[in-house]
């Protein structure tokens, strides 16, 4: 598998070649926009990486003119931009993904196996990408979710334990269930990592005048689903 890392950031840039390189990737690596656009143009790659700001051309405009020429191949963004405006700007650009800096290489990593995995050809975003409950959606490509057309941003974790709750709607997810899935082995959560969670996740997704969809269940869990009352 071919990548084309485009990134002005040198001390960024060698680092993320070194990994994508021992991961078995071939990484061909520059820094700036003009020459990325040159060789992304060439269609010779299975993945571009691309930073947002760069010199002589965007990251956004190397996006835009792959996709105008009717390439396909998929394209992750990495950007110290987080709003959702911007990533809406970036994925109405064309982007299959997007990473905010500073991130987690094994988030990276992962991300890169997930677009190379994708066919191509397919709209960007699968239906198995985005989940429904009760007017709650959330796009776990983008790690956004969407309440009665509000977009609200989230974290790595907040998307996992939302993702767990949403595909088991009614459900009463015990505390041992939600750390084992939300908190890898090697990670050593406080006790009291789990409810400060959900409620970071609660203010997120029940803002005011909303009606509360994750209901607690004392000594025994959470259940995600206006049928389960409040708590």
């Amino acid at each position: 598998m071919k990548i084309l890392l485009v990134d002005d950031e040198i001390e960024m840039a060698q680092p993320l070649s070194q990994l994508l390189s021992r991961e078995g990737y071939t990484v061909d690596v520059v820094y700036d926009g003009a020459q990325g656009a040159n060789l992304a143009q060439q269609g010779q790659y299975d993945l571009l990486i691309l930073d947002w700001m760069l010199p002589s051309r965007s990251g956004l405009e190397i996006c835009q003119q792959v996709r105008s020429q009717g390439d396909s191949t998929p394209v992750l963004f990495l950007t110290a931009k987080d709003t959702i405006d911007d990533r809406v700007l970036g994925l109405d650009a064309g982007a299959d993904d997007y990473l905010v800096k500073p991130f987690e290489l094994r988030e990276l990593l992962a991300r890169v196996r997930a677009l190379l995995r994708r066919p191509t050809g397919l709209e960007p975003t699968q239906p198995s990408q985005r989940l429904k409950v009760e007017g709650l959606e959330l796009d776990l490509q983008n790690q956004v979710a969407y309440r009665d057309g509000r977009a609200i941003e989230l974290s790595e974790k907040e998307c996992q334990l939302l993702e767990y709750f949403m595909r088991q709607p009614n459900q009463l997810l015990t505390h041992d269930q939600l750390y084992q899935h939300v908190w890898s082995d090697g990670e050593k959560p406080t006790s009291n990592a789990l409810a400060a969670q959900i409620r970071l996740l609660r203010r997120k997704i029940e803002a005011k005048g909303e009606a509360p969809l994750i209901s607690t269940v004392y000594g025994k869990g959470y259940r995600l689903g206006r049928s389960g009352g409040g708590g």
